[in-house]
């Protein structure tokens, strides 16, 4: 049967229609007036999902300086930062719900300039957050006819590192898309050179899958050489690197292709994104002097 997670058995999912399951995830309903894979998921720990959906209620639907449609393309800035398409096509839906505008859901340029001034902090947050800076702040604090204001601009920023780490557990736990979302969808990372076509219904069977192995075995390589040379500094045995290795690499194989990527959702997703190869880089390296903190109180 189809559950709502690739690495988690349908039968150990809390579903609804069985009575031990109903409490927690009808507080799920009752926030947001449905029960999406994210709660089925999570319902495994209940007092978490509890509190994680009393925190959502707040950041979409209760009070505050920004409307509602405004906080959903946020969400959809932030998810697409990430390539997170179950949580783009999630919020796109919601955003056409609370009586968002659909000509911005052509892309990012289709927004308010008010709202595309948030992509620079939105892309520091999602891959690099050390960099930001008080300028930064003060730009988009700035009077002018598209200046944020403080509350609100705060609101923006919750919402923009909500949404990045909610990325991490949907890919983290292979959350499915809903039946109501795009079949074709996929919540799966991207490579960020895979120029590959949609996969069949079985996303881990084929030829593809061979090839998919042969490359992880290729990089698991040549990341064994750079962390054999980094642990002989470090004082490592042979047979302890030898340990490590074959965990690292058993655990590799258990990842994905990236040739389950539906092109046509990847390309509705990159529509969002200005930049899109800005991405993560080590900000200190051995040797290498640390960059100033930015803090805030």
């Amino acid at each position: 049967a189809r559950g709502p997670s690739t690495f988690i058995p349908l039968g150990e999912v809390p579903q609804e229609g069985r009575e031990s399951s109903l409490h927690q995830l009808l507080e799920a309903f009752v926030s947001a007036g449905r029960v999406d894979h994210v709660a089925m998921v999570m319902g495994l720990h209940p007092q978490y999902l509890s509190s994680f959906w009393k925190t959502q209620y707040l950041l979409l639907r209760m009070d505050g300086p920004l409307p509602y449609h405004k906080r959903h393309y946020i969400a959809i800035m932030a998810a697409a930062r990430h390539r997170c398409s179950y949580l783009v096509g999630l919020h796109m839906g919601e955003f056409l719900q609370v009586g968002g505008n659909p000509a911005w859901l052509r892309g990012l340029h289709c927004a308010p300039q008010k709202l595309r001034n948030l992509n620079e902090i939105n892309k520091l947050l999602a891959h690099r957050p050390w960099l930001i800076t008080k300028e930064h702040i003060e730009a988009l604090l700035r009077p002018g006819q598209d200046s944020w204001s403080l509350a609100e601009l705060v609101q923006a920023l919750v919402l923009l590192t909500h949404y990045h780490s909610l990325a991490s557990f949907v890919f983290g736990c292979g959350i499915k898309p809903e039946e109501d979302q795009d079949v074709g969808s996929s919540c799966w990372a991207p490579s960020p050179h895979s120029n590959s076509s949609p996969a069949s219904g079985d996303s881990m069977g084929g030829s593809g899958d061979t090839d998919a192995v042969q490359e992880v075995e290729v990089l698991m390589e040549r990341m064994k050489l750079l962390q054999e040379n980094q642990l002989e500094e470090e004082g490592v045995t042979q047979e302890e690197m030898a340990t490590r290795f074959e965990l690292e690499k058993t655990e590799s194989l258990l990842v994905p292709s990236s040739d389950i990527l539906d092109p046509s959702l990847q390309s509705n997703i990159r529509c969002f994104l200005e930049d899109p190869e800005f991405g993560y880089k080590d900000f200190t390296r051995r040797g290498e002097q640390a960059p100033p903190t930015f803090r805030a109180q």
